[in-house]
């Protein structure tokens, strides 16, 4: 069975930060495009950030550049967004995404891209 589960939400203060995990079982990542996505209420889900498989290639949404990070640890199947400088308009529930596709760059996968696998969501609520 294959899946992504996501984990470190929680709510913090203006300012402060957290590190959001996705772990995939039943499959490896170091194959897999990873993008990272956010759904406030009331509000299209927005793509945050994306890695390519092949380069390991990244885009950041303009919003969160400079703030956030993404990475990965193939040892661990998993990625991370360590976020920092939050806001109150990052809350949301955040998502991450694996697809094996690797004809787009990271920027048209997070903007085009077809997402193969999809986690539960963890929420982050950032308060002013």
């Amino acid at each position: 069975q294959m899946q992504l589960v996501e984990s470190g939400g929680g709510m913090v203060q203006s300012g402060g930060s957290l590190r959001l995990s996705c772990a995939a079982s039943g499959f490896s990542l170091e194959h897999y495009a990873i993008g990272w996505f956010r759904q406030a209420p009331g509000k299209a889900r927005e793509a945050v950030s994306c890695i390519r498989a092949s380069d390991g290639t990244i885009y950041y949404a303009d919003s969160v550049k400079g703030r956030f990070t993404i990475s990965r640890d193939n040892a661990r199947n998993t990625v991370y967004l360590q976020m920092s400088s939050l806001k109150p308009e990052d809350t949301a529930v955040y998502y991450c995404a694996a697809d094996d596709a690797d004809l787009l760059t990271a920027q048209n996968l997070c903007l085009f891209g077809a997402w193969d696998y999809w986690g539960q969501g963890t929420q982050v609520t950032v308060s002013a």
